[in-house]
């Protein structure tokens, strides 16, 4: 396990999968994802086996508070180019209705981008999020990603059309 202050990152193990999967599933979560249909068990089993478990890719973690063990969420990075060392950066804190928080989702995410950076050496993390996603657009600022572009009109949610907004981080800037 990778520990942080207040949380640890470790494999994400079947027996998270349920939990996971409501997570997940919640809808004021969902339209924040790429992904904006409700989930089967089926479509979370295929994903832990073929992406989690298979891709090289992709290094998902369940995230788990350290005092209690409880898994609150999860994160990772999807999408890794091996050759240009660079990934896609995930997070989201499921448990309690926190999505992103002030305490937990920045411990986790330290970890995970040291872990890219140092483990997997990575020279550059990117994330895409919609324009009216404003705990993680919040969340990059304050953890140093820049705002590198817009792209508009991306996302169609709640009768509309939103921008996607890419942030990236480089290695030494965290």
């Amino acid at each position: 396990m990778l520990k942080g202050s207040f949380v640890g990152l470790r494999a994400i193990e079947n027996a998270d999968l349920s939990t996971l999967l409501e997570f997940r599933n919640k809808p004021e979560y969902r339209r924040y994802f790429r992904e904006y249909r409700e989930l089967s068990m089926g479509n979370q089993k295929v994903w832990y086996e073929e992406k989690v478990m298979k891709d090289p890719t992709t290094v998902m973690f369940s995230i788990i508070e350290l005092d209690s063990n409880r898994l609150l969420g999860a994160c990772g990075l999807c999408y890794i180019d091996w050759i240009n060392k660079n990934a896609d950066f995930s997070i989201y804190i499921g448990a309690d209705n926190l999505y992103i928080d002030d305490k937990f989702a920045p411990d986790a995410g330290l970890i995970m981008a040291r872990y890219g950076f140092e483990e997997l050496g990575l020279h550059r993390l990117w994330a895409e999020i919609y324009d009216f996603d404003d705990l993680k657009r919040k969340f990059f600022e304050k953890f140093g990603f820049k705002l590198e572009g817009r792209h508009r009109e991306t996302h169609w949610s709640e009768g509309k059309w939103h921008d996607s907004l890419f942030y990236s981080l480089l290695k030494g800037e965290c």
